[in-house]
């Protein structure tokens, strides 16, 4: 069988958080042998390179946001879970947070602003708490508020 080519390899590999005993085991299958000490120092002298790539290479946010919240549970108590997804299906970020409320629903597309920039287009639920903030955080953007136009997420 062919090994596959890094080309093949899915980006979001970066996104598994592994242990040092895990990358220990996983080189072993490979035939590399290395200590655990290795590869912490590997990890300090190369880390940031790789981090750097990644964050290079990451996509940006297109700009046109869907924007939502749902409720989960955690530990027997809701949470909301706020959600932006753009244009091309990723997520540029998550909030997770007890409360729904103005502050709560400012707090959200503050930081993808902060990060991203404005967008053009915001698409949102027809949450009324969402209208001010983003009027107030993105005065160009234009806010559309449907339930159906909400789909995407």
């Amino acid at each position: 069988m062919a090994a596959a080519s890094s080309s093949t390899w899915p980006k979001s590999g970066h996104r598994f958080a592994l242990s040092t005993a895990d990358s220990e085991d996983l080189l072993a299958d490979r035939g590399v042998m290395v200590s655990r000490e290795t590869l912490r120092k590997w990890v300090n002298r190369f880390g940031c390179h790789f981090a750097d790539w990644i964050r290079r290479d990451s996509p940006t946010a297109v700009d046109k946001w869907h924007l939502d919240e749902v409720v989960i549970p955690i530990n027997g108590r809701k949470y909301r879970l706020w959600r932006a997804v753009d244009a091309n299906g990723d997520v540029p970020d998550i909030l997770v947070q007890p409360q729904r409320n103005a502050k709560a629903a400012k707090r959200f597309p503050a930081r993808l602003i902060g990060r991203f920039g404005v967008p053009r287009v915001m698409i949102t639920d027809k949450l009324r708490s969402y209208f001010k903030p983003i009027r107030d955080l993105a005065p160009g953007a234009d806010h559309r508020a449907h339930k159906g136009l909400n789909n995407r997420i």
